[in-house]
């Protein structure tokens, strides 16, 4: 496959990302958050195991595998998802697209406490920068009163799943990403169902009266955003490398805000949009992926 192929791939699942905040946030409205959130995980986590079984990738875990997926599942689905779906039901999908692309940075911090990546000064300008965007978000601008408790779920949410990413960067030396995604989803998912049961005891007999339209959104979300976009996403990364793929993630925030916007009619005010340029600006700076690049890019020519 030719690299603009890949490229074309990376956007269309930084698409599909984009616009499943909005799914999402559709989900946890006509549904109880947490039992809509386990069945759709639920089916994710299988679907991306049907699709390994058929290109005959699927495998059992050792001991040691088996340890790190389940830690990482706990993070990655269990916290990560609990705090995505209970944040959405308070605050817009707006905010909601923008506080989750601070992931990659958060990610950095963890890396350079726990995996001794360096700090240097690029870094270091690119951390700033992306959290003055996060704090121009959910202040409104600067008015304290204008932050919802559903942002704060969000940066949870965030801030698990760049925990879950030192985790698995533990055992991706020896597991195949897109089967190591089908275990977390399978085995996060069964957890967040139980507790669905214990705090939502209703949840499951409201699903008979969803339309049509709304299971499709439900598919959309599992089965293309979800376990799809994910096994493309790992795929293109092996192709192209983690720093190119990387910079491709700074677009699911701007499609977060396309699919606010058109889909449910959310405004887009001028601190959105200066926030979510601070926040590229800090991701490509904070992450690496900049440096990468260009290390890269003098590698290869220094070796033609």
């Amino acid at each position: 496959m030719k690299a603009y192929q890949t490229y074309i791939i990376l956007v269309l699942v930084m698409i599909a990302w984009g616009l499943n905040v909005t799914a999402t946030k559709i989900l946890v409205t006509n549904f109880l958050p947490l039992t809509i959130t386990g069945i759709r995980v639920l089916t994710a986590g299988l679907s991306v195991l049907l699709l390994l079984a058929l290109i005959k990738k699927v495998r059992k875990l050792t001991r040691k595998e088996f340890f790190y997926v389940f830690l990482a599942s706990l993070f990655n689905v269990v916290a990560h998802h609990y705090f995505l779906s209970i944040g959405l039901t308070g605050t817009s999908a707006t905010h909601g697209g923008l506080i989750l692309g601070l992931s990659p940075i958060l990610t950095t911090i963890f890396a350079i406490i726990f995996l001794g990546t360096p700090l240097t000064l690029l870094r270091t300008i690119g951390l700033l920068l992306g959290f003055s965007g996060a704090a121009l978000i959910v202040l409104q601008g600067g008015a304290l009163t204008g932050f919802a408790f559903g942002d704060g779920y969000l940066f949870l949410s965030a801030l698990v799943q760049a925990i879950s990413f030192i985790l698995i960067k533990r055992v991706s030396h020896t597991l195949d990403p897109r089967l190591m995604t089908g275990y977390m989803l399978v085995i996060g998912s069964l957890f967040i169902i139980v507790i669905s049961f214990f705090k939502e005891p209703g949840g499951y007999a409201e699903l008979a009266s969803a339309t049509p339209s709304i299971w499709l959104i439900f598919l959309g979300s599992a089965v293309i955003a979800t376990a799809m976009g994910h096994m493309m996403y790992n795929d293109a990364m092996g192709k192209i490398g983690a720093a190119e793929a990387s910079i491709f993630i700074n677009l699911n925030p701007f499609f977060a805000l396309i699919g606010a916007a058109l889909f449910l009619n959310e405004t887009i005010r001028f601190n959105h949009i200066l926030g979510f340029l601070l926040i590229i600006s800090g991701v490509l700076l904070g992450s690496g992926a900049i440096e990468e690049f260009r290390n890269r890019r003098i590698r290869r020519r220094d070796a033609a």
